[in-house]
């Protein structure tokens, strides 16, 4: 069979699949599948409220179907399954939604069809849970019937610096030669080039190890930071001076959420609590992240007063997305108001409708002027209108920069600027 010709099926069209689909219809005979109705009818009319692809670019997108129908991805080679694998209330992996794209491709493949997996699992999760499931819906057997592959998504929101096709793709399959294949297929829409994996568990192990790494660095220089702030000077002089030598990593303090490095370590830890493996470390720089909303939360109601109004800028998990979930700035402005405080939240990259449903908060545009503000996320709308944030204040006014962005900025007007 020659898989280069075969129409590819990408399964969700979130962060992930939506751009991979559009550059793959640049090559192949594509179709996108989402549950989703709404986000379907939003692409089928050439937009995308990720922000992730323009609507001129999805407008020249002429391989490229939009669909929720199940019956126009029966039958087909290739399928790609990009869909969210969160974590539970409890901090636990949740597969729910990986389980059933696996029971719908199962039900739909052709045989001898080669099924890729890009969402973030833990490692065994690809033979060991989804391979079964496909074999019982389909009736076939791996490596006989239908072939797996695994090559993690590296996709970073808002980043147009590092778009898809210039990460280097990491490739693994469940036999050696449908590792080539699946090689030869990304190698049409990867510039940067395929790096091919010893077997689908190195892969899925390097994956998670890729944003848990991150996770610990940011935790390690907010530990540093705090410590700083007991030192009475500033974590970034600190930085400055640390990274005049060559092999230190400047990485930034701040919040960290999202549906990445905010998850893929309690991934890692799950594995290894089933394996009688520590992961102090892992999960210790998780704990410490996931305390600091609290914890720069009470460092702000120091300075501040019950009666002021406060404005909180960015309830998005990063700057330049609308992306919402396990957002951090979103857990923040909730602390505020159930002390009662009154804040305002501004971002205009984030969907309203959404920030509602999710988390029950209310968008608000400026102004008047304010007695605080908190800049949560360093969106480039701020870098744009910097003076403008400075009208919105009064003589008064403290600027709680979160980020640490504006400091060269804000902290030379006479304002009185705090950041962590």
């Amino acid at each position: 069979m020659n898989y280069l010709n075969k129409e590819i099926v990408v399964i969700g069209l979130g962060y992930v699949g939506l751009p991979l689909a559009v550059k793959l219809a640049a090559h192949f005979k594509v179709i996108g599948y989402d549950i989703s109705i709404d986000r379907i009818k939003e692409l089928t009319d050439c937009n995308d409220s990720t922000k992730e692809i323009k609507k001129n670019i999805l407008r020249k997108a002429k391989n490229l179907i939009f669909t929720c129908d199940k019956s126009m991805i029966s039958n087909k080679c290739i399928y790609i399954i990009t869909v969210p694998t969160p974590v539970k209330k409890n901090k636990l992996p949740d597969l729910s939604l990986l389980k059933n794209a696996c029971k719908l491709v199962g039900k739909n493949i052709h045989k001898g069809a080669i099924i890729i997996f890009e969402s973030t699992v833990y490692p065994g999760v690809t033979k060991n849970i989804c391979a079964p499931i496909i074999a019982k819906e389909s009736n076939f057997k791996l490596n006989e019937g239908f072939y797996l592959g695994y090559s993690p998504e590296r996709i970073n929101p808002g980043d147009n610096q590092h778009s898809l096709d210039k990460i280097i793709k990491v490739i693994s399959g469940s036999n050696n030669k449908i590792t080539k294949i699946i090689g030869k297929i990304y190698e049409t829409i990867i510039t940067a080039g395929v790096f091919y994996a010893k077997n689908i568990e190195v892969a899925e192990t390097a994956k998670a190890i890729e944003n848990a790494q991150r996770d610990i660095n940011i935790a390690f220089v907010n530990e540093v930071s705090l410590l700083c702030q007991k030192l009475n000077i500033s974590v970034y002089d600190v930085l400055n001076a640390a990274k005049t030598k060559w092999n230190f990593l400047p990485f930034q303090p701040g919040l960290v959420g999202g549906h990445c490095i905010g998850v893929d370590p309690y991934y890692l830890a799950h594995i290894a609590k089933k394996l009688n493996s520590s992961t102090d470390v892992i999960l210790s720089g998780r704990r410490l992240n996931d305390s600091m909303t609290a914890i720069v939360f009470k460092e702000i109601e120091k300075q501040i007063r019950k009666d002021s109004r406060i404005l909180q800028i960015g309830i998005s998990f990063k700057e330049n997305v609308p992306d919402i979930r396990n957002s951090k700035s979103a857990e923040l402005a909730k602390l505020f108001l159930e002390k009662k405080y009154k804040i305002e939240i501004h971002d205009p990259v984030a969907n309203p409708k959404e920030v509602q449903i999710d988390f029950g908060l209310t968008l608000s545009k400026l102004s008047g002027k304010y007695d605080y503000i908190i800049i949560a996320v360093a969106h480039n709308f701020i870098y744009r209108n910097n003076i403008n944030i400075l009208k919105y204040t009064k003589k008064s006014s403290t600027i709680f920069d979160i980020t640490g962005k504006f400091k060269n900025k804000l902290s030379k007007n006479n304002i009185k600027y705090w950041s962590l």
